[in-house]
């Protein structure tokens, strides 16, 4: 019995998929059949009552909608339901062209109740209301919302690019993670193909209200020629009857059209997703006891001029009279009690006045407090720990936590960041606001205040969010506050990857990969190199920019070499001979033709005596100013023309070229000739020339 049952079970769930997908095929097959085929009066009604309810339905669903993507089917059904019932115009044509002679119930009841319970049995009347109707569908609603629909759809196109770019900032700043990159950009795409959907399909409509008028004349010039030529009925008889019928037919299809045209229209003048349309236009509109208050006593003004309604109108401005007092008296929302401080105490001072220095801080002015309250949606804490796992998961360690806490010193708008109690960065931000960052070369003014973007000192001005769409559709990247400050933090992150590699967190990693590699690490650290070492050994990695993820490759390097050196310098080069792989596809990416910048063979030369080892002279210090500033300006040069900035020089003096031009130019690599991979072919770029002084 019980295998009877599941076989059942999964039989009707396999007919029911196949159900789902042939759902929409024979749809349109039935409502094509109903154009060509014969259909009696009872069926009629059938269809003429569920047009009437789909209808219903999808203005409900409209309604209730909190985004349009919500209803992304909408052009679809709006296809359907137009040919729908377009199919039942003709169908009760036929009826009524061929079996009107007999009476008003021809068509159906359905038909007849419409004739006669709406339009009192006068044709004169229905054909005047069916005008109204018309003028109101296709005027009014149909126009506005096909023009919304245009505009929405042009917008949603010009906005995408900056939509993605803003994605793929907070993607930058570890705010999001690549799934909900992904679901993003797919909401972005999504959202441009549906207003341009919405934008075609509004001609379903318009062209809907059309076919409405034209249907209608056709049937009563139709009409009124067959009762009396055919059936030989007087003028008057032929008029009563026919034209009757098609003026009922025609308010039977135009009512359910009025309905989908208004649900057109809600679905495309949507603004904003947290609340469905009722409720925001009784939260905006009921929202001041002020307006209701001055509302009532207009109202009540014009209740007490002679000739007017007095009972109507002073009626109504009790009523709002009324409202405006419940909201001006409605108590306000329980405010969050503060814990009470804590009494200071009167005896010696302890260990436990001692607070130790947070590793890393960031300090807030009191207007940024609320985007740590999650009581008023401030999200910024959660900014925070994807920003500090987007770095273990790039970088190869897990950073001290974040410690935030508000600094009244500080400006109301302003943040610092401190790394050990030290600031190494701080900025404004505005909540409500969003930053537009010119990313270069565009000359659009924008309406808002000037400023430099934080992480990386680029050209922005802080808008409101009515400038938002026109930044994003200018080519600006736009970001929110919390954006802003999650990037400036993980911009400084990566630049002080060696100070946050503490001993602790050293011992943290030793113990992470104690748990993959146990032996491994055993057999390395402490018994080979001390932990202090292993420490420093990294932090030179980390310093010049050098990713800790292949950890497994480091510390074999390490149990490689650390038999023969001792020196943490010299075991950091090792090691970055081994990473040298991995290091030239940070910089480059997946080329295999490198373009590098080198030193003039004479300078290079000088550069060697000096520097490869203690005992040379030391390098002149105008040979190094110029040497620097060369190399500035030569990296500059090739980030604008879009090429890594790498100096290829000699191993023997590779770090202390590095220490030597970091300062003047940060984003400058320098690169060993062993740290060339034997896969990858190198292309000499500019030559930094000088001569011995």
């Amino acid at each position: 019995m019980n295998t009877l049952s599941k076989t059942l079970n999964a039989w009707l769930g396999r007919n029911a998929l196949l159900m789902q997908g042939a759902a929409a095929p024979l749809l349109v097959v039935a409502i094509l059949a109903m154009m060509v085929l014969p259909l009696p009066a009872w069926m009629l009604d059938i269809f003429f009552t569920l047009n009437i309810a789909v209808a219903l339905m999808v203005m409900m669903v409209a309604a209730y909608m909190l985004k349009p993507l919500d209803f992304a089917s909408f052009p679809s059904v709006l296809l359907l339901t137009t040919l729908m019932r377009l199919s039942l115009n003709v169908a009760s044509t036929r009826v009524v062209l061929l079996e009107g002679h007999t009476g008003p119930g021809a068509a159906g009841a359905v038909i007849e109740a419409f004739g006669h319970f709406l339009i009192g049995g006068n044709f004169a009347v229905g054909l005047i209301v069916f005008a109204i109707l018309v003028v109101i569908n296709f005027v009014v609603v149909t126009k506005g919302a096909e023009r919304i629909a245009e505009v929405s759809a042009r917008f949603a196109l010009d906005a995408m690019p900056g939509k993605q770019m803003a994605v793929d900032a907070d993607l930058s700043a570890g705010t999001i993670d690549e799934k909900e990159a992904k679901r993003r950009r797919a909401e972005v795409a999504e959202e441009a193909d549906f207003f341009g959907s919405m934008d075609g399909a509004s001609k379903f409509v318009r062209g809907d209200a059309m076919a409405g008028m034209l249907i209608l004349l056709i049937n009563v010039l139709g009409g009124f020629a067959v009762g009396v030529l055919q059936h030989d009925l007087s003028a008057s008889q032929a008029a009563n009857t026919y034209i009757l019928l098609a003026v009922g037919d025609a308010l039977v299809a135009q009512i359910p059209g009025l309905l989908i045209s208004v649900a057109a229209a809600m679905v495309v003048s949507r603004v904003g997703k947290e609340h469905e349309l009722g409720r925001q236009i009784i939260d905006q509109v009921l929202v001041s006891p002020r307006v209701l208050g001055i509302t009532a006593s207009v109202i009540g003004v014009l209740g007490l001029i002679p000739g007017m309604p007095h009972l109507v109108f002073l009626l109504m401005a009790a009523l709002l009279g009324y409202i405006a007092w419940v909201f001006a008296h409605k108590p306000p929302a329980p405010a969050v009690e503060e814990a009470p401080p804590t009494a200071s105490s009167d005896g010696e001072a302890s260990w436990d006045d001692l607070q130790p220095v947070d590793q890393l801080g960031l300090e807030l002015g009191y207007r940024l407090i609320t985007l740590v309250d999650k009581n008023r949606q401030g999200d910024l804490l959660t900014r925070i720990k994807g920003v500090r796992r987007k770095f273990a998961q790039e970088v190869g360690f897990l950073p001290p936590a974040v410690h935030v806490r508000d600094n009244l010193d500080l400006k109301p708008s302003a943040y610092r960041i401190s790394l050990r109690g030290v600031m190494v960065g701080e900025g404004e931000a505005f909540p409500g606001m969003y930053l537009a960052i010119n990313p270069g070369g565009i000359t659009t003014p924008l309406i808002g205040t000037a400023t430099t973007d934080p992480a990386f000192g680029l050209p922005a001005h802080w808008i409101d969010e009515r400038q938002k769409e026109a930044a994003q559709m200018a080519g600006f990247t736009v970001v929110d506050s919390e954006t802003v400050m999650a990037t400036h933090l993980s911009h400084l992150m990566q630049v002080q990857a060696a100070k946050l590699l503490s001993r602790t967190e050293t011992q943290q990693l030793v113990e992470h990969v104690s748990k993959l590699a146990p032996k491994l690490i055993e057999e390395v650290v402490p018994k080979m190199v001390s932990i202090a070492v292993f420490q420093k050994v990294l932090q030179l990695l980390l310093e010049e920019s050098v990713h800790i993820r292949d950890i497994r490759t480091i510390i074999e390097s390490i149990a490689e070499h650390a038999t023969t050196v001792s020196d943490p310098a010299e075991l950091s080069r090792c090691v970055r001979v081994a990473l040298s792989p991995a290091i030239v596809q940070q910089i480059y990416g997946p080329t295999r033709e490198l373009d590098v910048m080198a030193i003039d063979p004479p300078l290079e030369r000088l550069l060697v005596q000096a520097l490869s080892n203690a005992n040379s002279q030391a390098l002149d210090p105008g040979v190094a100013d110029m040497l620097t500033q060369t190399a500035a300006s030569s990296a500059m040069r090739q980030e604008e023309i879009g090429v890594p900035a790498c100096l290829l020089v000699p191993d023997t003096i590779r770090s202390a070229i590095a220490r030597l031009v970091r300062r003047a130019a940060p984003r400058l690599q320098v690169l060993g000739h062993s740290e060339i991979p034997d896969t990858h072919t190198i292309r000499i770029g500019p030559v930094l020339r000088g001569a011995a002084p």
